[in-house]
């Protein structure tokens, strides 16, 4: 497990596919449900990690369609059972402590509900591109008792166009050259993409307490 771990954090998919064969539908469904489903696993990759599923899917290694559905289900199912967390459990999960060390950092809520405060219920949609942020927007909404079928319908929605677009951009961009020759440097450019709206967040915020 430690070892398929390190393999998915390098998004190393030769190793896993090699490893896995089948079996790799059932690693991917965990890894977008854990990410998405569990607050205390917010660092796992997901962004690029559907972006590499659907390089390889292109280069004939796994079924378009089957990654599309399985992946797409497993992050509806996670964000439900992150917003129910929160619902039930609410703020007491901060309390989670190992070894003295929090589970979960309060700092990641409160982006959250800044995120929240910016864009309203469209946050839901928007925060599934953002990493952290997707991970506790279904628990934040959750702790403010989101009415539940406005939360499931804009889940939904955000949780088809991040799987697919992430998928399908994998999918149609690895066939150009350069991008299948440096899987490495793409991943990268993902990452920064990914957490981008997150540094202008924060610069701002900077720049304002500067000002004030």
């Amino acid at each position: 497990m430690i070892e398929l771990f390190k393999h998915l954090i390098h998004l190393d998919f030769d190793w896993i596919v090699t490893t896995y064969k089948d079996a790799i539908y059932i690693v991917l469904f965990i890894v977008i449900f854990i990410e998405t489903g569990l607050v205390i696993m917010p660092f796992l990759p997901g962004d690029s990690l559907l972006f590499m599923a659907g390089m390889f899917a292109a280069k004939g290694n796994l079924s378009l369609a089957l990654i599309l559905s399985l992946l797409f289900f497993a992050a509806v199912l996670g964000d439900n059972v992150n917003y129910w967390i929160g619902r039930k459990l609410g703020l007491g999960v901060f309390e989670w402590k190992i070894r003295g060390r929090q589970l979960v950092k309060p700092s990641y809520l409160e982006k959250t509900e800044q995120f929240f405060e910016k864009r309203g219920v469209a946050a839901i949609i928007m925060a599934r591109f953002v990493p952290i942020v997707r991970t506790f927007t279904p628990f934040a909404a959750g702790v403010g008792k989101m009415k539940y079928r406005t939360f499931l319908l804009y889940d939904i929605i955000g949780g088809f166009l991040w799987i697919f677009s992430m998928t399908l951009a994998g999918y149609f961009l690895g066939e150009i050259k350069w991008i299948r020759e440096n899987n490495e440097k793409v991943v990268l450019i993902i990452i920064l993409i990914s957490v981008l709206p997150m540094l202008i967040s924060f610069i701002r915020s900077k720049m304002a307490k500067k000002n004030a």
